[in-house]
């Protein structure tokens, strides 16, 4: 019995429909680490969301970055991002530690960097001539 070669070229691949996870749904690629802003440390520059216009953003109410899509920009641009920032506040993370990371940001207080420090009580100045 003999195979014919030809009939590799005769069968047809099925490809699947449905995303199934293991590709990225907006055409990106699959990065091996997660990119994640530290908050608390972020001093508003804005220089990582000019970079990577498609992953980082200025959070409206607090004046931070923030990071909106994984696979928004090549990892080459975004690696351009991180080396702008500076105070090094992006770092490469593993995916799964995103939820622990983002619960540790909201239990922190973060005051709005376009405003005052709010404070609990005032001081009144003595002001004698």
């Amino acid at each position: 019995m003999s195979i014919d070669p030809s009939s590799a070229f005769q069968v047809k691949v099925q490809l699947e429909a449905e995303p199934n996870g293991k590709e990225p749904c907006l055409g990106g690629q699959l990065q091996d680490k997660a990119v994640w802003v530290d908050e608390s440390i972020c001093i508003g520059c804005r220089y990582c969301a000019h970079v990577a216009t498609n992953t980082f953003v200025i959070e409206p109410h607090l004046g931070r970055s923030r990071v909106i899509r994984q696979d928004g920009d090549s990892f080459e641009l975004i690696q351009e991002a991180i080396g702008t920032c500076p105070v090094n506040c992006i770092h490469w993370v593993a995916f799964e530690k995103l939820d622990e990371l983002r619960s540790q940001l909201e239990a922190l207080d973060l005051q709005d960097l376009g405003k005052l420090p709010q404070v609990s009580r005032r001081v009144k100045r003595n002001i004698s001539d």
